[in-house]
């Protein structure tokens, strides 16, 4: 039986063993990178197939009759047609839970850095402002703490359940928006009224029709001007160009993403100006730690095995 990686270089960077995988079949075919136009290609004759972040669409997946197993290297399913695997009977299982610990420290990482400006007493230092200065210290740009403020979760699930548990750690009081295109009950607050009230707001939903911009421009004007985001759920969650305008503005406080609609990006993307002010964006590194890596293909590794003994996991199709 034949199997084939489609993006290896997004998982495995010769840091980590995937013997436990690739033992478990005849042959794989390794690719570093696949572009979406080559994925046909090379998957023709492989039973099974390992995507990342390649798109497996419905014309790509009806042009491979050997498919019977998709193995997802993420917990997200956007890039897969499940409704096409469901009717051609190929089971598609994806990873879950392996990037929380990652994924939570990176989150804080962003916050704590816009909040205590450390990009900018960095770059101060780096600059010889600290050796200039007459006093022993530099305060020339605001720090602000957690403990007091209120922090805003989009998206109350594994990821953002654990996020406020340690805001809640921190000292933050924390809140919760009613999940789009449902009736607002219990803790989960209006979207107007939450967008208003949190000091920091952080998306853990997935990407679907209902949040697809849910952070526009309309939201930011919403939201206190002080208020920071923090993205780590899914780049297209946010109107970029929208979110580049109102940091410019002074809308809100501060952005930290790690996601965007467009991955990789070109160079012309909206938040990758070098005029937006309070912005860090990292290269959707949140989830790749080397232990979140090796969960990662523990689950995959177990997700074939339990697929080769016919009683298949963590199934979404």
């Amino acid at each position: 039986m034949k199997g084939c990686i489609l993006d290896q270089r997004s998982l495995d960077r010769d840091d980590i063993d995937i013997g436990s995988l690739l033992d478990q079949l005849d042959h794989w075919d390794h690719f570093p990178a696949t572009r979406h136009e080559q994925a046909a290609e090379r998957i023709d004759g492989a039973a099974v197939v390992i995507t990342n972040k390649v798109r497996l669409d419905r014309e790509t997946i009806l042009c491979s009759p050997a498919l019977k197993l998709v193995l997802i290297a993420a917990t997200g399913t956007d890039n897969v047609d499940l409704e096409t695997c469901r009717e051609r009977g190929i089971v598609v299982c994806n990873a879950r839970q392996y990037s929380r610990p990652a994924v939570v420290q990176h989150t804080f990482t962003l916050m704590l850095a816009l909040l205590t400006n450390l990009p900018a007493y960095r770059d101060d230092v780096r600059a010889g402002k600290w050796s200039d200065s007459d006093v022993f210290c530099l305060l020339d740009h605001p720090i602000r703490e957690l403990e007091g403020r209120t922090l805003g979760i989009v998206g109350l699930g594994d990821l953002g359940g654990r996020v406020a548990d340690i805001g809640r750690a921190f000292g933050m009081k924390v809140i919760v928006a009613a999940r789009p295109g449902t009736t607002p009950s219990g803790d989960r607050l209006p979207m107007a009224e939450f967008l208003g009230a949190a000091d920091v707001i952080s998306l853990h939903c997935p990407l679907t029709p209902e949040t697809h911009h849910l952070l526009s421009m309309d939201a930011f004007r919403r939201m206190r001007d002080d208020a920071i985001l923090v993205n780590t759920a899914r780049g297209a969650i946010v109107d970029a160009p929208a979110l580049a305008d109102a940091l410019r503005a002074g809308e809100i406080g501060g952005a930290g993403i790690d996601v965007l609609d467009e991955e990789p990006p070109p160079e012309d993307h909206p938040l990758l100006a070098a005029d937006i002010p309070n912005l860090i964006v990292t290269p959707h590194t949140a989830w790749g730690t080397r232990e979140s890596r090796e969960r990662l293909v523990a689950q995959m590794a177990e997700n074939l095995s339990a697929w080769l003994s016919g009683d298949p996991l963590r199934v979404v199709a």
